[in-house]
């Protein structure tokens, strides 16, 4: 069939094989120029098919040359409905993978499940033995519990009321939107999902299993942004949430410290997403850093962001940490001259200029890229099997 984009406020319901094929070859060919000694050679990813997770599979396997295990939550095609771009995606990397002489497997269902931790600990034991890194990069909007209870994460403020711009990237009109506060329920059911808690459960159940090998790296990842989103982001439901897993990382590493493991949180950089698409007022901030970074020579995708983790950052004689041990793949982000002018365009950008002012067509492209479209060497108009 000819699968064309459907868009729908924040998702796309429709993806495209070839396209996202065609996504995984471009990250696969940036990550084999970086290619280097010295990096984990089994991997578990929790949370491997889109985003930072598929891009820290690629950089696993060809930065690092490791054999990979990934666990994603991603729907098969049925009837004239297609595939989620997390399926396809896993297809072709697992196509590629095999391709060039590395194990690459992928077990499809819920991985705050505890029957999902016990099949990956049977095909670690069978095909690894051990494994020397988990990545852990699930990005959710609900959880299910052991006894059936469901929590569901929220996009809301912990104090009080935030207003602030907006671009509603349906109308494409720049307004001010209001975020509302969250109750303590609400709270707790975002770190219940987004939090540490599953990442500890993991490490648990691989320890307990006795898979996890002598110096044993896991890294799960976060962002804090600017001071501008802080109410949305840093200090919002996400932010407990981020903030728990941080808690994590300092948990894990006592511990675990003892038998050799090591627990990081990376703050990564602000990149179009599924996950970040849905949070309001960020789309705006993220087409204004886009256009100041683009033009520094300095904007980085997924697949950039998590190569110069591997190779630059962590897997070096001694990882690059801030003062409070995480990594930051923020840092260009973050840096003074670049927020400078983030904040002198969202001072000026208006409904009228917002195409002028800020990298609205980049922002689409990487949307689109999400699910395999708007490449240019892929012909949308022909037809193609699901």
């Amino acid at each position: 069939m000819i699968v064309e984009p459907k868009v729908k406020g924040f998702i796309c319901i429709t993806a495209h094989p070839e396209g996202c094929k065609e996504n995984v070859r471009r990250q696969i060919a940036y990550a084999k120029e970086h290619a280097k000694d010295g990096c984990p050679k089994k991997v578990l990813v929790i949370g491997s098919s889109t985003g930072y997770g598929l891009a820290s599979r690629i950089s696993a396997a060809y930065v690092g040359g490791a054999d990979t295990l990934g666990i994603m939550f991603e729907r098969e095609a049925s009837g004239k409905r297609t595939a989620t771009p997390g399926y396809y995606n896993t297809k072709a990397f697992e196509e590629f993978a095999a391709a060039d002489g590395l194990y690459a497997k992928t077990i499809n269902g819920d991985a705050f499940s505890k029957e999902i931790k016990e099949e990956a600990i049977r095909m670690i034991r069978e095909d690894f033995g051990k494994v020397d890194m988990v990545v852990y990069s699930l990005a959710a909007p609900r959880r299910m519990m052991a006894d059936g209870s469901v929590y569901q994460s929220v996009l809301k403020t912990t104090g009080e009321e935030f207003v602030e711009k907006s671009w509603n990237v349906d109308s494409d009109v720049v307004s001010r939107v209001t975020i509302p506060v969250a109750t303590p329920e609400e709270t707790e059911a975002t770190v219940k999902v987004m939090g540490g808690e599953d990442w500890m459960d993991w490490m648990d159940a691989l320890s307990k299993a006795g898979v996890l090998a002598d110096e044993v790296v896991t890294v799960a990842y976060s962002y804090i942004g600017p001071k501008l989103t802080y109410p949305v982001y840093n200090h919002g439901t996400i932010g407990m949430a981020k903030k728990h897993l941080y808690e994590t990382s300092v948990e894990l590493n006592k511990k675990y410290g003892d038998s050799g493991v090591k627990a990081y949180v990376s703050v990564n950089k602000a990149l179009v997403t599924q996950a970040s698409s849905a949070i309001p007022i960020v789309p705006l901030y993220f087409a204004s850093l886009y256009k100041v970074m683009k033009e520094k020579d300095i904007h980085e995708g997924c697949i950039e962001q998590m190569v110069r983790l591997f190779a630059d950052k962590l897997f070096v004689d001694n990882p690059v940490t801030d003062e409070k041990g995480q990594l930051r793949l923020d840092d260009w982000e973050m840096r003074k001259d670049v927020q400078s002018e983030v904040m002198k365009l969202w001072d000026e950008v208006t409904t009228e200029n917002v195409r002028q002012l800020t990298d609205v067509e980049g922002y689409w492209e990487d949307f689109y890229h999400l699910f395999g479209f708007k490449f240019d060497n892929i012909d949308y108009s022909k037809d193609v099997e699901i």
